[in-house]
């Protein structure tokens, strides 16, 4: 068997030079994933979920417009899962409220999707207003204020500058 058959010893694909030092892929998903338990769709959504202990089975926690609210989603659900013991995200927002009794995966995901939504209503909620601010610092006072929502069933109204 010449020139190698089945039993050839294959290479790896990647030359030495593709390859990353580990410290450097380290500092490019600190940039990409800012949290733990996060990570970022192709189309810029990001989702958190987190991994039963002891199960091969993951707990879908929610896909959110911001990383900060999944991250309070993935928060909430270790804390519930591993207690107070859990290395956390926001180790100062965590609110013990009420005991979550069941500690099914269906409750922890109802908790944890709930917190990631109300986070995720607040932050978008902070950001429409930043730019907001923005626009009206930015424009004059001469402008039409776009913060205004037009009534959508009354016709517009003809201008006779023609």
């Amino acid at each position: 068997m010449e020139g190698g058959g089945c039993c050839s010893t294959s290479t790896s694909t990647k030359s030495p030079e593709k390859r990353k030092p580990r410290q450097q892929r380290q500092h490019q998903q600190q940039q990409e994933k800012p949290y733990k338990g996060i990570r970022m769709r192709k189309w810029g959504k990001w989702v958190a979920e987190i991994r039963e202990p002891n199960k091969r089975s993951r707990i879908w926690l929610g896909s959110y417009t911001t990383p900060i609210a999944a991250a309070r989603a993935y928060d909430t659900a270790v804390f519930y899962l591993r207690g107070p013991s859990a290395r956390l995200n926001f180790p100062e927002l965590i609110f013990q409220e009420d005991d979550l009794r069941d500690v099914s995966a269906a409750s922890i995901r109802k908790k944890a999707t709930e917190v990631g939504a109300k986070v995720d209503a607040l932050q978008a909620a902070l950001h429409a207003a930043n730019s907001e601010s923005e626009s009206n610092s930015n424009s004059n006072s001469n402008s039409i204020r776009l913060s205004e929502k037009p009534d959508l069933n009354k016709f517009p109204e003809s201008s006779d500058e023609d």
